[in-house]
């Protein structure tokens, strides 16, 4: 398996060298450079090549998305921040995953699978990593100490208990430290749906509205009002 060349951008200390720990669990990737602005990492990136970048968005004299817009040839991307409110941004610079600060390492695990994923596709004739091109057909969860690959097509419902959250299948639910942001990011949004504060659900179990309730199957769950007509235009097409 080819290295791939990863540089790490954070103007916060402890931030840095936790994304150095958990990349330091993936083989794979090779730091090349740590840098606490994205100036430094731009008189770094004039002289070498680099496939994956880990960038924070807050940072003194030049924020991450800033940075991201002057680059003509961006390494895949991957955003860390502690702020929800700069998501849609960066995904329309093409990131492919956005970390909300605190993340997992079973989070920052599928941000790493998605970055193969995109370098397999950037370099179909020299794929890095995994060779797959196809989108990824499951996420990575940590319940009771156990790693799984839950299919994202068992995937039913999400429901937020604090700072966990509650996977439910067909057949197991998982808990997980995760935040419903995190979650809400990593499932495809033409599947899911998030209806409520403490709810994300799979759109195609959805069979029935009734007030500010839906049903999947006999399974009752509450919506947020300001969430109706979505639901209403998303999965009933009214």
């Amino acid at each position: 398996m080819e290295r791939i060349r990863t540089i790490l951008i954070d103007d916060e200390f402890l931030a840095l060298n936790l994304l150095e720990e958990f990349t330091k669990q993936f083989p794979q990737l090779e730091v090349v450079g740590k840098f606490k602005s994205a100036l430094d990492a731009a008189a770094f990136m004039r002289d070498n090549d680099v496939d994956v970048m880990f960038l924070d968005i807050q940072m003194p004299h030049l924020s991450g998305n800033q940075f991201l817009k002057t680059l003509s040839h961006p390494p895949v991307t991957i955003f860390t921040t502690a702020y929800s409110d700069y998501a849609v941004e960066a995904f329309s610079l093409n990131a492919v995953d956005y970390l909300l600060k605190p993340f997992s390492f079973e989070r920052f695990f599928q941000a790493v699978q998605k970055a193969e994923e995109a370098l397999a596709k950037k370099n179909p004739s020299n794929p890095i990593g995994t060779q797959s091109t196809e989108q990824p057909s499951f996420i990575t969860i940590k319940s009771d100490g156990v790693l799984s690959k839950v299919k994202i097509s068992d995937i039913l419902i999400v429901e937020g208990l604090k700072e966990y959250v509650k996977i439910i299948t067909p057949n197991k639910k998982y808990i997980q430290l995760e935040s419903m942001k995190n979650m809400e990011l990593s499932l495809p949004a033409d599947q899911f749906i998030r209806v409520h504060k403490s709810y994300i659900v799979a759109r195609n179990q959805i069979t029935s509205i009734e007030g500010y309730f839906i049903y999947l199957g006999k399974v009752k769950i509450p919506i947020s009002r300001t969430k109706k007509q979505e639901i209403l235009e998303l999965v009933f097409g009214v």
